[in-house]
């Protein structure tokens, strides 16, 4: 296994336990009704119960582990001329490295979502707690680490316009 692919996968496993921690532990912090959308003075103007954040969350959970996850094992199934790569009939004979990279790069989508919906979550418990006197503007940080990781993900498919090095000239 290479190092890019063990991080890739300690990276979904952990960012996993992060949006269930998350989910439990903010669920347990929630008032009844939870404050989600925001005006520019900041003060709140729509609330909706936690117990529907809770099940739009867990629905967004199962979606994203085990729907797009299940998609990262049909990636050796299908043929090479039905992936949307170019160069396909070089990739065609490397299939065994192009396999990881997609399902890497599936397992990156995967591990993105994960990590912002965690962090969203407890930016979100934060800024409706009555014990800390945060802003909602505190927590602009998310909105940029969820844009970079996007950015990021959506790079990573770059490295299918290059073809593999043979392993002679390693």
């Amino acid at each position: 296994m290479k190092i890019g692919t063990f991080i890739i996968k300690i990276w979904r496993w952990m960012s996993m336990a992060l949006a269930i921690g998350a989910l439990t532990w903010t669920y347990s912090l929630f008032p009844d009704m939870v404050a989600v959308d925001f005006s520019n003075s900041g003060l709140a103007e729509t609330y909706v119960s936690k117990e529907q954040i809770f099940y739009i969350i867990m629905g967004l959970f199962l979606v994203n582990n085990v729907v797009i996850s299940r998609l990262a094992r049909q990636v050796p199934i299908v043929h090479t001329d039905h992936l949307p790569i170019v160069k396909k009939k070089i990739w065609a004979q490397h299939r065994e490295v192009l396999n990881e990279q997609l399902i890497n790069w599936i397992y990156c989508v995967v591990a993105s979502i994960n990590t912002v919906m965690g962090f969203s979550l407890f930016a979100l418990a934060t800024i409706n707690s009555s014990q800390y006197k945060l802003d909602v503007f505190d927590f602009s940080w998310v909105f940029y680490l969820g844009l970079g990781l996007m950015i990021l993900v959506f790079l990573l498919p770059l490295r299918l316009l290059w073809t593999p090095t043979p392993e002679d000239e390693l």
